[in-house]
C-alpha cells in the first residue's frame, strides 16, 4: 500500500479523479431497470416472495387447525373427565346407600333376635 504522503498535490487529485471516472463509468456499465436481466431477477424475486407467503400463510393455517384441535381434545378430555368424576359419585352414593341398607337389615335381624330372646 502506498503512503498517502507520496506525492505532490497534483498527482493526489489526478488519482482521485481516475478513481472518481472508474466508479461513474462502473454505475453506467450496470443494468438498466429495464433491461431484461433485470426485468428477469426481480420476476424471480417476486415469485419467491409469492412463495414464501404462500409457505407462510400455510404454517399459518397449519398451527390455526393445530389450536383448534388441540381445544377440541381438552374440551373433550374435560367432559370425559367431568363424566368419569359424575360416574365415580354415583357408585359412591349407590355403594353408600347399599352400605345403609345393609346396615339397617343388620339392625333389624339384631332387633328381631333379642326379641325372640325376650319371649
Amino acid at each position: 500500500m502506498r503512503h498517502l504522503k507520496e506525492g505532490d498535490f497534483s498527482e493526489r487529485r489526478k488519482t482521485a479523479a481516475d478513481a472518481k471516472r472508474q466508479l461513474l463509468e462502473k454505475l453506467k456499465q450496470a443494468p438498466k431497470p429495464d433491461d431484461p436481466e433485470m426485468v428477469a431477477k426481480r420476476a424471480e424475486r417476486a415469485a419467491a416472495a409469492e412463495a414464501r407467503e404462500a409457505r407462510r400463510l400455510e404454517r399459518q393455517e397449519q398451527k390455526k387447525l393445530e389450536t383448534e384441535r388441540a381445544a377440541a381434545e381438552a374440551a373433550a378430555a374435560a367432559v370425559a373427565e367431568e363424566a368419569r368424576l359424575a360416574a365415580e359419585a354415583e357408585a359412591k352414593r349407590l355403594a353408600e346407600i347399599d352400605l345403609l341398607a345393609a346396615q339397617k337389615a343388620e339392625r333389624d335381624r339384631r332387633y328381631a333376635a333379642r326379641k325372640a330372646r325376650q319371649r
